[in-house]
């Protein structure tokens, strides 16, 4: 059977998501040894400008500017209001290319080599529901269920899946809530209209739960270890992460905080894109 890494690479002018794809797939060489496949409508520049040999397929979508928009932060006292498109995941099983697919978010950094445990596993869905804030100081209610009264919280930034009829019904069911979304954000009582494939996610595991807690879907190996956007990765190393996190009640202060041999979602994009930058530099 095949099996490899999937990215999605949508630039929207001002974070280069791309850029992001081609430093995440060495990274994942490196620690997991498997090729890496990217989705993007930026083509053209992968191949003129970047180093497109770190792909094993460039496959092409065309370019559009979707109607989703959010703030993103560059720690907590500078920020930019984006397109936010984030609604071409629902994709990844018909756009694979591998029969064993780790699907993931360009901003999620590989560090070590516990997915690999994924292939070898019986489980065909594995997500994160667990998660560990590297401030370790902050409210994480948000990410435990999707509202305050609703289900449980999965996160969409890592995906394994194999190609089963299972998860074709799966992935057909995301779509299902995606083109169904301001139905569902009643439903579940969500407080933004915002799409968001972690809650799209998290419904269709409740739903095929039989709307109820249950094993629809297995746990990735180890915990989903993040930091938000109000904080700052200052320094890359190989496996060595130093952020700068957000102080508690002190608005625009940081506590220095560093991991070794983490793999981190980092969800201050602009920090990580000045790391890739200086790297290359």
């Amino acid at each position: 059977m095949t099996k490899g890494a999937l990215l999605i690479a949508r630039n929207n002018g001002a974070l280069d998501y791309a850029k992001q794809a081609v430093f995440l797939a060495k990274r994942i060489k490196q620690h997991l040894n498997i090729p890496t496949s990217v989705i993007t409508d930026s083509v053209d520049y992968i191949n003129d400008s970047l180093e497109h040999t770190v792909f094993d397929e460039i496959i092409a979508i065309d370019y559009t500017d979707d109607n989703n928009t959010r703030k993103y932060y560059d720690g907590t006292l500078a920020s930019k209001t984006l397109n936010f498109k984030n609604n071409y995941r629902i994709n990844a099983y018909d756009l694979s290319p591998y029969d064993e697919t780790l699907l993931l978010d360009t901003d999620y950094i590989i560090s070590n080599d516990l997915f690999k445990s994924c292939f070898e596993s019986a489980s065909d869905l594995q997500m994160f529901s667990k998660s560990q804030d590297v401030a370790n100081i902050r409210d994480s209610r948000e990410f435990t269920h999707i509202s305050e009264y609703s289900v449980d919280f999965y996160w969409a930034t890592v995906v394994f899946f194999r190609k089963t009829s299972n998860n074709e019904l799966f992935f057909n069911l995301v779509k299902h809530i995606q083109d169904n979304w301001s139905h569902y954000v009643s439903v579940y009582q969500l407080s933004s209209s915002l799409f968001r494939n972690d809650f799209a996610f998290s419904i269709a595991i409740h739903i095929l739960n039989g709307f109820m807690p249950g094993d629809y879907v297995s746990p990735l190996p180890g915990k989903h270890m993040y930091t938000t956007d109000k904080d700052i990765l200052w320094k890359l190393a190989d496996d060595n992460f130093t952020f700068l996190v957000e102080k508690k009640d002190y608005v625009g202060e940081y506590t220095a905080v560093k991991t070794q041999g983490q793999s981190i979602h980092v969800m201050n994009k602009f920090s990580l894109e000045r790391i890739i930058n200086d790297e290359q530099n």
